[in-house]
């Protein structure tokens, strides 16, 4: 079985979690895609939809799916993204197609966050998957500095720029034994956006696309 079979098997499952008259939360990358695909055969049944991304903004339009604004939500019932590590406490690090911070802030205004990928993203400990953190731009050197001093290994992404204008370093060479003790240290850097790693709101469920069918487990 493929991974793009496997990831599409998580997609699908996560289908049935979203309820009649549902407001979604709806995030980004590949595995993302193919449950946007699947939104299309239920899309009467969803009354609207907030997305972490200018590209599934425009994947959810296409389908009809009205798409809200934010600040005109005070809650939804479920958020729906992947993950490109994912420990067995479904803490997880997110930030590979740079949207982890608006990925943040609609995770913590979900009731419930289900995280779907394929058995390739599951880990015992976070951090072989460089880490992504989102910085101002003119704090961008300093943010690195900092972050060596952390014990990782700072790469500007170049040519990146985030839907809100930022930078992107991805941290390489971090065993991240204690994810909530390093999001809180890292987020605290002045200049740092956010950083990708979701421990404080990590998943309430989690989906796995595997050789053998879909592994679901939850918190």
């Amino acid at each position: 079985m493929s991974q793009n079979t496997r990831k599409q098997n998580a997609a699908r499952e996560a289908l049935k979690y979203v309820e009649d008259n549902a407001v979604l939360g709806v995030g980004t990358g590949s595995t993302v895609n193919y449950f946007i695909e699947g939104l299309q055969e239920i899309r009467e049944r969803i009354r609207g939809a907030v997305s972490s991304s200018r590209t599934s903004t425009e994947k959810l339009m296409k389908l009809g799916i009205p798409v809200l604004d934010l600040n005109e939500v005070d809650h939804f019932d479920i958020y729906v993204d992947g993950a490109d590590e994912v420990n067995p406490r479904l803490e997880m690090i997110k930030g590979g197609g740079a949207a982890l911070t608006r990925e943040k802030i609609v995770a913590a205004v979900a009731r419930k966050f289900v995280c779907i990928v394929d058995d390739s993203k599951t880990v015992d400990v976070l951090g072989r998957f460089p880490l992504p953190v989102e910085v101002i731009p003119m704090a961008r050197e300093y943010v690195a500095r900092e972050l060596r001093k952390l014990g990782g290994n700072p790469v500007w992404r170049r040519d990146c720029v985030t839907d809100n204008g930022n930078q992107i370093l991805d941290v390489h060479d971090l065993s991240i034994t204690n994810p909530g003790e390093l999001e809180q240290a890292i987020n605290a850097i002045p200049g740092v956006v956010t950083v990708g790693i979701f421990s404080r709101r990590g998943a309430d469920v989690l989906i796995v696309g595997t050789e053998d069918g879909v592994r679901v487990s939850e918190k």
